[in-house]
């Protein structure tokens, strides 16, 4: 399985900025291995955030994103105390989840 996805929530008044790194290649399938081989494809196909269980935030990705993709989002109406979760799929079906409790 994936190394798990580095979520960061910072509350700032009402605003939260979020923060999520996930861990994964992200090949496009056009990089050759040492061997000259054609490394195959795979990359995060879908990923989703829910804020206590509730859909905040779904998004769809491609091969031309970058290894190991960071992205940052602002919310309104997190508290301390709320869970964030993320979750993925890459092209492979391969799955990740992982949750914080805002502190």
């Amino acid at each position: 399985m994936a190394d798990s996805i580095k979520i960061r929530a910072q509350i700032q008044g009402e605003i939260t900025d979020i923060r999520i790194l996930m861990q994964h290649p992200m090949e496009t399938g056009q990089r050759k291995d040492d061997k000259g081989q054609s490394v195959p494809v795979n990359f995060i196909q879908t990923f989703s955030v829910l804020h206590n269980g509730k859909g905040l935030i779904d998004g769809q990705l491609n091969t031309s994103i970058s290894k190991n993709p960071l992205f940052g989002f602002k919310a309104k109406g997190i508290k301390t105390g709320d869970k964030l979760a993320v979750s993925w799929v890459d092209n492979l079906g391969e799955r990740r989840q992982d949750e914080i409790v805002v502190a």
